[in-house]
């Protein structure tokens, strides 16, 4: 088997587009665009919330309870057109489950968390998180 080290990759057609050919050789798809663009995990217990780990997200802001604002490290190209797949954390008789409202922009995110077994309350908990996904700027 033949292995390959290199710190950068860049398409010979189109700089920023690498192909990559799927299972079974019967696909491609576009590096770039199957990548995660950002991601956090949130302790939302902390008294003011914080972020256990990220990649691509700079700081959080804590509105309240189960309400947070998420910036980013490098923006995305439109507010419109990415898109937020949330954590959801099971525990103890309850469930949890986040939506992004509000102040969406192409540098921040405004993440809210409710407790599904309270008449979907705003609620703090740990871990929450979010992935996104969609074209940097």
């Amino acid at each position: 088997m033949s292995e390959v080290k290199t710190d950068k990759l860049t398409g010979v057609g189109t700089a920023g587009s690498i192909v990559v050919t799927g299972e079974g050789n019967s696909t491609t798809t576009n590096l770039q665009q199957g990548l995660i663009k950002a991601w956090v995990r949130i302790d939302g217990d902390a008294s003011g919330a914080s972020i256990d780990d990220s990649f691509n997200c700079a700081a959080i802001t804590d509105n309240g309870t189960g309400d947070y604002n998420v910036s980013r490290t490098n923006n995305m190209s439109s507010a419109a057109t990415y898109y937020i797949i949330d954590g959801q954390y099971i525990n103890s008789g309850y469930t949890a489950g986040a939506w992004y409202d509000g102040t969406t922009t192409t540098a921040t995110v405004q993440y809210k968390v409710f407790d599904g077994n309270s008449s979907s309350s705003a609620a703090d908990r740990d871990p929450v998180g979010y992935s996104v996904i969609g074209d940097l700027a």
